[in-house]
């Protein structure tokens, strides 16, 4: 035997006050002999040796047992849990013995009750006759004279707006539209965008959002995985698109093509289990994937969002998120069911946090969403106290931080509520109202949102106990079909409920724990997917991408502080460039997936099971990186300011005037960073659409010596809002004519 002194002393582990050194947990087992006489005498020490230590002695009378624990670290409900579990555990074993130890249970039936059941009471009775669009259509029965939709200085009442989709949805059903139909629809952020969603689910379609911002070899995988029949474009985006086999419908800003149809609501013989959108998703296996969302999930999701948060006539919800995001589902038609306005920002207008704070003071905005990454940003955007008319901010989309959180309440007075969901389940599945001042240091995602179930799962479909990770599933009425096109990805994410074979769960892969008050805490994922910037992205996409070239022999992608880093083992080949790889990225992935750091080695570090061993990456230098175009510094006082902006955000120790923004690893996000800080050096007004105009240094100072040197800037930029008014004016003058003779 060797005193656990002298066995520290001899191994001299790293030291720590904040826990013992060598291990925290000890288990003792006194096994007297049966002659042997015991007196047990209670000494109280006042300190815990070790986080857990649990004593017990075998006794005439069975097992008798102390739990000394650190009170730092465990409340003492924790503790009589874990003496709970113990206890079921010993009784589930002597029950029998020959059971596997996968087997063995360790919760009480009151503990399974609760976790199975009463946290998941989740049912209410909503109308199941009507789909999303019906709501809609029962709210222009309300109010059909009241604002319905705005962008920019644009305006269509609820009976204009259901007119302009009626139109549509009727020349849809022309062309073949009916239930399970899937129409493409590429389009910017617009009146015709919200026109054309509506049209295809009154024509009994469901749409499938196409982001005319995708590279397109991306678009064309998607136009080609969905077999879309019909697609509805904006006419200056019709020629931007790959080769495709679908019939295009151009969409005017008026409607005049389609004036002749009928202004009513057709008849689509639509039902609550058909399809309402599809979206693509990121896949682990370098091809995207279609979630196929159903209007049952849907409406499920917008009548709990309605009664949960009240929005009010009065009210106007921002419409800023990419419609290939999920969260842009809710933001149409939430406000458009409720009689709300829904207020449309321009496109790339949810990336500038200027023009954001604009837009809500201007618009008076009331709702609106954001990924906590664009709402920290957000929250330090100048003349922020001119957005006085918030009511409540929903976040989604990534982990919540605690100090996010608190910094929202010290610069806003509103609601912030988190919700968590994946695109698989209808949006969201569950919410939190977030309170200021509170000291848990991590943010809930909430409790299950109404006829929905979460369940906290081990490896094998069992629950875990109270405060323990595990796998979480979803189950309930907003559960998507499955993937378009992909049966047997569909079975291995969608599985059969092991509490109710006859129900379905969603494999989520994401690592989350219930508190002692059944709030739910997200802790990361199980498998390599992430959540960057609000977008879901399998890093295995990306690798299956730069693993095509052929140079490369493999690779691994890492996300490290908010951003994307790319790790490459070549073939040593002397021609090797990081460019090749930059540009077949930009070919095929979003910006969105761009890493923006890539690391050469030799070999990628192995753990001993032959894996990647991701802990062992060296962390990627703060180097200028491997360019096209070779290195010229900056000239000008103009050029070395911006050149000082870029090095600080970008974290790099010198930056050319010819090098690329965004091939330097720049973002959408670090694009408002960039933004702010060059407007408060420069005194200049500029917006971050200038900046991804002029992504390189040499480029932006042009632009902004060519902007002060110009007089008549402000007067051109008059003359035309003057030219726009009158032409506005021309074209409502022409809408009250007709809105009248439809009176």
């Amino acid at each position: 035997d060797l005193p656990f002194e002298k066995l520290v002393e001899a191994l001299q582990p790293n030291r720590d006050l904040s826990y013992n050194p060598l291990f925290q947990v000890m288990f003792v087992l006194q096994n007297p002999a049966s002659n042997s006489i015991w007196k047990t005498e209670e000494i109280e020490t006042g300190t815990a040796k070790f986080d857990i230590l649990l004593s017990m002695m075998d006794t005439k009378e069975g097992l008798t047992g102390t739990l000394e624990y650190n009170t730092d670290l465990f409340n003492p409900d924790t503790i009589v849990r874990m003496v709970e579990h113990f206890q079921t555990l010993l009784e589930s074993i002597v029950g029998d013995p020959y059971q596997g130890i996968s087997e063995l249970s360790i919760l009480t039936p009151t503990e399974c009750q609760m976790l199975l059941v009463d946290w998941n009471n989740t049912q209410i009775d909503y109308p199941q006759e009507a789909c999303s669009h019906h709501l809609f259509e029962a709210q222009v029965e309300k109010t059909p004279d009241a604002i319905a939709l705005v962008f920019a200085n644009q305006e269509l009442t609820y009976g204009e707006l259901n007119i302009r989709a009626n139109q549509l949805a009727h020349h849809l059903q022309s062309l073949g539209v009916q239930p399970e139909t899937l129409v493409g629809i590429c389009m910017e952020r617009s009146m015709e965008m919200v026109v054309g969603i509506l049209a295809i689910l009154k024509a009994g379609g469901a749409y499938l959002p196409l982001d005319p911002s995708y590279p397109p070899e991306r678009l064309t995988f998607m136009l080609e995985d969905a077999q879309l029949p019909l697609l509805l474009v904006q006419p200056h985006l019709v020629d931007e698109l790959p080769p495709h086999a679908a019939k295009v419908v151009n969409i005017d800003t008026d409607g005049v093509a389609f004036a002749n149809y009928s202004q009513a609501n057709p008849d689509s013989s639509i039902e609550l289990e058909n399809a309402a959108y599809v979206i693509y998703t990121s896949g682990s296996t370098g091809k995207p994937k279609g979630a196929i969302n159903t209007h049952k999930g849907l409406c499920n999701r917008l009548l709990w969002m309605q009664e949960t948060y009240q929005l009010t006539s009065s009210d106007r919800v921002l419409q800023k998120t990419p419609f290939s995001f999920d969260v842009s589902v809710w933001e149409f038609f939430w406000p458009l069911c409720t009689g709300a306005t829904l207020v449309v920002a321009k496109p790339s207008g949810h990336q500038d946090a200027s023009y954001l704070v604009q837009l809500i003071a201007q618009q008076q905005i009331t709702t609106l969403h954001f990924v906590p990454s664009m709402l920290q940003v957000f929250l330090e955007e100048p003349g922020l106290e001119k957005c006085d008319s918030i009511k409540r901010v929903i976040c989604s989309g990534e982990a919540l931080p605690w100090e996010l959180q608190e910094r929202f309440f010290e610069r806003l007075n509103s609601e912030l509520h988190n919700l968590y969901g994946p695109t698989e389940a209808a949006i969201d599945v569950t919410a939190w109202c977030c309170q200021p001042n509170n000291n848990e240091k991590i943010v809930p995602i909430g409790r299950p949102i109404a006829n929905t179930q979460i369940y906290i799962l081990d490896k094998q479909f069992q629950p875990v106990p109270i405060g323990i990770p595990g796998e979480l599933y979803i189950g309930g009425v907003g559960l998507a079909r499955g993937y378009w096109h992909r049966p047997k990805l569909t079975n291995e994410k969608f599985i059969s409920s092991p509490f109710e074979p006859e129900k379905r769960l969603y494999k989520t892969g994401d690592l989350a724990r219930y508190r002692a008050d059944g709030a739910i805490e997200f802790l990361g994922r199980i498998d390599h997917q992430i959540k960057l910037r609000g977008f879901r992205i399998e890093l295995g996409e990306i690798e299956a991408v730069i693993a095509q070239h052929f140079h490369v022999r493999e690779t691994v992608v890492i996300a490290q502080k908010n951003r994307l880093t790319a790790y490459v083992a070549t073939n040593q080949k002397p021609n090797f460039s990081l460019n090749e790889i930059r540009h077949l990225l930009k070919e095929k992935l979003p910006e969105y997936m761009m890493p923006a750091a890539f690391v050469v080695l030799e070999e990628l570090p192995l753990s001993p099971n032959g894996k990647v061993d991701r802990r062992a990456l060296p962390a990627p230098d703060n180097l200028r990186p491997e360019l096209a175009n070779n290195y010229q510094p900056p000239q000008s006082e103009v050029e070395k300011s911006i050149a000082r902006v870029w090095k600080q955000v970008l974290n790099l120790e010198k930056v050319g005037i010819h090098d690329n923004f965004f091939d330097l690893g720049g973002h959408s996000l670090l694009v408002v960073q960039v933004n702010n800080k060059l407007r408060e050096i420069l005194h200049r007004d500029l917006s971050v659409v200038e900046i991804f105009q002029n992504p390189t240094i040499k480029s932006l100072a042009e632009h902004l010596s060519q902007k002060s040197s110009t007089p008549t800037t402000l007067g051109k930029m008059r003359e035309r809002v003057d030219q726009q008014r009158e032409a506005l004016n021309q074209r409502n003058s022409v809408l009250m004519k007709q809105r009248n003779n439809i009176k």
